[in-house]
């Protein structure tokens, strides 16, 4: 037990003393998080999308994204870069069931910090194939692969905790419908 609460108590430090080089960092005018020449980095878990129409009940998705801030425009910047990630299922109900599609797509995206310190917020678009496999070990096995395009629309928001790492969520129809992760920001 004296473990654990050192550990807590260690980790409250850390992030105390984090928050506080955040505070010097941003008080020289910095705002929004994402700007031209920044390399942001998320990764997060969640809901995965249903491509085909096989999946049953909600599948679980993984997805890896990195983005390069390009061109500011108006009071955001556009972003592009790229994802992987996929969506799983399995199904018990209907036999044995298990769908899954693994994406590689490009994304572009509009980042807008709202002038909130920390704060990103943005929507953007991706297109890419995916990798859709399945297997049905009912009466009959089946199985089969394909190559499938894939489309999707998305809006997040991170919240930098620390000059370089926040928390994101992001929902929509890309790999996951809903995910929540962490955020690096590399330069």
């Amino acid at each position: 037990m004296k473990r654990i609460n050192l550990i807590i108590a260690g980790i409250a430090i850390l992030v105390l003393l984090h928050c506080s080089s955040y505070a010097q960092y941003y008080t020289k005018n910095q705002v929004s998080p994402v700007r031209v020449g920044s390399t942001i980095l998320n990764l997060g878990i969640g809901a995965g999308a249903d491509y085909k129409n096989d999946y049953y009940n909600t599948p679980f998705g993984a997805k890896m994204a990195i983005e390069w801030g390009l061109w500011q425009a108006g009071p955001g910047v556009i972003t592009l870069g790229g994802e992987t990630g996929g969506s799983f299922s399995n199904d018990r109900y209907y036999g044995d069931r298990r769908p899954e599609t693994i994406v590689f797509a490009g994304r572009s995206a509009w980042h807008y910090g709202w002038k909130v310190r920390g704060l990103d917020t943005y929507g953007g678009l991706s297109a890419g194939i995916g990798i859709h496999h399945y297997e049905y070990n009912g009466d009959v096995y089946q199985s089969g692969t394909e190559t499938i395009p894939v489309l999707g629309a998305f809006v997040g928001a991170s919240y930098f905790v620390s000059p370089h790492f926040g928390f994101n969520s992001e929902m929509g129809f890309d790999i996951t419908n809903f995910q929540v992760g962490v955020v690096f920001k590399l330069n």
